[in-house]
């Protein structure tokens, strides 16, 4: 058990970390200011064109996208998440005892109900229409 010892921090206790908040910005600035003023200025049609993974841009940008492919998106954010709450679980399973075991269970009763809605509305097949 720990024991609750109160402190008074005085405002030069917190100098060391606005030091180094100050000399990070200051290297940020300077390490743009320098690379601005020290690099090469070669403008030309080529190097002033987009450019994405070597691919040449063709097209317009604004050409749709299927659905699909956001709401295949979205869900993998949204369960990827959900499952990253599992891991502290699992770290304190033996601490958070029996009550802990039970409020997992519906946790997971919930995320495989809402698996089973997204399967159920088709969301992950993609061949088929709808």
């Amino acid at each position: 058990m720990l024991l609750a010892v109160p402190t008074n921090y005085q405002p030069s206790d917190f100098l060391p970390i606005v030091v180094q908040f100050v000399l990070a910005i200051a290297f940020v600035a300077f390490a743009m200011v320098v690379s601005h003023l020290v690099g090469p200025r070669r403008k030309s049609v080529v190097k002033d064109e987009a450019f994405e993974c070597g691919i040449e841009s063709v097209g317009n940008a604004r050409t749709p996208i299927s659905v699909k492919y956001f709401l295949t998106a979205i869900l993998f954010v949204l369960f990827d998440v959900e499952v990253i709450f599992m891991y502290p679980w699992a770290v304190n399973f033996r601490a958070l005892g029996s009550t802990g075991f039970y409020q997992m269970i519906v946790f997971l009763a919930l995320l495989m109900a809402g698996f089973a809605y997204v399967i159920k509305k088709g969301v992950l097949r993609w061949n088929e229409s709808r």
